[in-house]
């Protein structure tokens, strides 16, 4: 069952079709910046999601004409007189309100419609698939705005493009135009802007086509590099594997496989 939708600031959970949700960071006066209205936002609509069985693949864009700039500076440099700890506690907390898109089960897509900037990028980071339109950039100029990188940059960046892409793109801050981003493996497709959307949204619906049993166990094992060795590897595909064979979705799967039909997948 569909969870129901909670209310939101700043951001907007659509569901334009069966299985897919759409999270729309919807601040677009300040290019998307990550609000403490929209972080509280996005606290309820990703338990409102993980809480929908319904759901088959999450897209996070934004409104207008960026993706996302990053942490609302207002709301960074809020507080000079703040102690270094209570800082500490503030940052942890946001970091882990945005990366719990991770805490899906579901693949998870990036829609990077415009710049993708410090923790925005992060975010897009921590999407299983991430898409640019043609005319997006993506930075992290941490270094260049006099602060540590943050939001696990450290981690995700090397994560998705190596650790020497990654060192250099951290330390020296710079922007990426989104076909250097497509071959540093930052994103997987490059689109026109005028057929980002619908492109994005084809594959989101094909996605949500496939079984839904075997897609959350691809994802979860993917995730964060996968597994570390070999032997781990087989060790969770010779679990994993026989749970989705004995799901009745395999049985439809062969079966629309030999009367040349698509199946029709019903989460069992």
């Amino acid at each position: 069952m569909t969870a129901e939708s909670p209310s939101l600031t700043h951001l907007r959970l659509e569901r334009p079709s069966p299985g897919v949700a759409r999270l729309v960071l919807d601040n677009p006066g300040q290019r998307n910046a990550m609000s403490a209205d929209m972080t509280r936002s996005w606290g309820l609509a990703i338990d409102a999601l993980a809480a929908d069985r319904d759901l088959r693949v999450v897209v996070v864009t934004g409104e207008g004409s960026a993706f996302c700039s990053g942490g609302d500076p207002r709301w960074i440099a809020g507080e000079p007189d703040a102690t270094v700890d209570q800082l500490r506690t503030r940052m942890i907390g946001f970091y882990r309100a945005w990366l719990a898109i991770r805490a899906l089960e579901v693949p998870t897509i990036a829609a990077v419609n415009g710049p993708a900037v410090g923790a925005g990028l992060c975010l897009a980071l921590a999407c299983d698939l991430r898409y640019a339109a043609a005319g997006a950039t993506l930075s992290a100029p941490f270094v260049r705005l006099g602060m540590n990188p943050g939001m696990a940059s450290t981690y995700l960046l090397p994560d998705v493009v190596g650790d020497a892409h990654a060192r250099e793109l951290l330390l020296t801050g710079r922007s990426v135009h989104a076909e250097e981003a497509r071959q540093l493996g930052m994103v997987s497709r490059v689109f026109a802007d005028d057929a980002f959307a619908a492109e994005v949204q084809q594959i989101a619906e094909g996605i949500a086509a496939t079984a839904p049993i075997a897609s959350r166990y691809t994802t979860v094992s993917l995730r964060g590099g996968g597994h570390r060795d070999l032997e781990s590897a087989i060790q969770w595909e010779a679990l994993a594997q026989p749970i989705t064979l004995a799901t009745e979705d395999l049985q439809e799967g062969v079966r629309a496989a030999r009367e040349k039909r698509p199946p029709q997948f019903r989460n069992a």
